[in-house]
């Protein structure tokens, strides 16, 4: 074993296939790591309700750095362990600057997914059709997502903005930029543009799940493969790249492991912590 305590996961890309699945192989290391006393984790942009079909079959990893660090839970205690939402006047400037590109909003609030009701069945417009299924379960829809926001004081944690083009969220994230609100910008999946407050990142609510446990971050690998694990991946002890990262990323990491279809983070328990089968 090493000296490391926690194994802090990004999901979509890293401990996730590209089915969304858990792959067996995967599911049995991690379970035998946390039985030998390390902590697990995801660290992941998804909120709590798109959390819901994997943490039942999940029971060994306890712990959460959801919605891009914006909320760290204690699944086994079911306590939230920090939030940081937005001031509901920022929310609704992101919504009203994005409004001109006309992307599907998407809000992650402390309990909730939630989506703008009409462009929610048209999701593949947005380059997000593998998520149709999830979304159609467990997506609140609603007519007017400003409204929402402004009846749901102090819950919204973040503002996914899904765009039609790449050229489409650069344009988005420019006007962001021009209008100078203090939001942590992220890219993620083909075209989608990730809001959140300033000062949120998946450094950030490992730096709560730390204090937490106990911990420093110089005991965490946290693994990733997307620019919106960039900046965890920047403050651990060990960051670990998937073998389907982003080059970004593979060059911030000091490891790179087998893609997310071939048992990656199986990998990393072995090689890292020593504990196989």
């Amino acid at each position: 074993m090493t000296a490391y305590k926690l194994l802090a996961l990004d999901m979509d890309g890293t401990l996730l296939d590209s089915r969304k699945q858990v792959l067996p192989k995967t599911a049995a290391a991690l379970e035998r790591l946390a039985a030998a006393g390390v902590a697990v984790a995801f660290s992941t942009g998804r909120g709590l309700a798109e959390l819901s079909d994997y943490v039942p079959n999940l029971p060994f990893i306890k712990y959460g750095s959801c919605i891009s660090g914006g909320l760290v839970y204690d699944f086994s205690n079911q306590r939230t362990v920090f939030a940081h939402p937005f001031e509901t006047k920022l929310a609704l400037e992101v919504m009203a600057v994005a409004r001109q590109e006309a992307p599907m909003v998407h809000v992650l609030t402390t309990t909730q997914s939630v989506a703008a009701a009409e462009a929610l069945p048209h999701m593949a417009d947005f380059h997000m059709g593998i998520y149709q299924d999830m979304f159609d379960r467990i997506c609140t829809p609603v007519d007017d997502m400003p409204a929402f926001a402004r009846a749901n004081e102090g819950a919204v944690c973040k503002v996914n903005l899904y765009h039609r083009s790449a050229e489409s969220r650069e344009r988005t994230r420019a006007r962001l930029e021009e209008a100078g609100l203090a939001v942590q910008l992220t890219y993620a999946e083909e075209t989608s543009l990730e809001v959140s407050p300033a000062g949120v990142s998946k450094a950030e609510g490992l730096s709560h799940l730390c204090d937490y446990l106990g911990i420093t971050l110089a005991e965490v690998v946290a693994v990733g493969d997307a620019p919106n694990d960039t900046q965890a991946l920047q403050v651990v002890g060990l960051p670990v790249a998937m073998g389907n990262a982003t080059p970004d990323i593979k060059a911030l990491a000091k490891m790179v492991v087998a893609d997310n279809d071939h048992d990656g983070i199986a990998e990393v328990v072995a090689e890292v912590f020593g504990v196989t089968a």
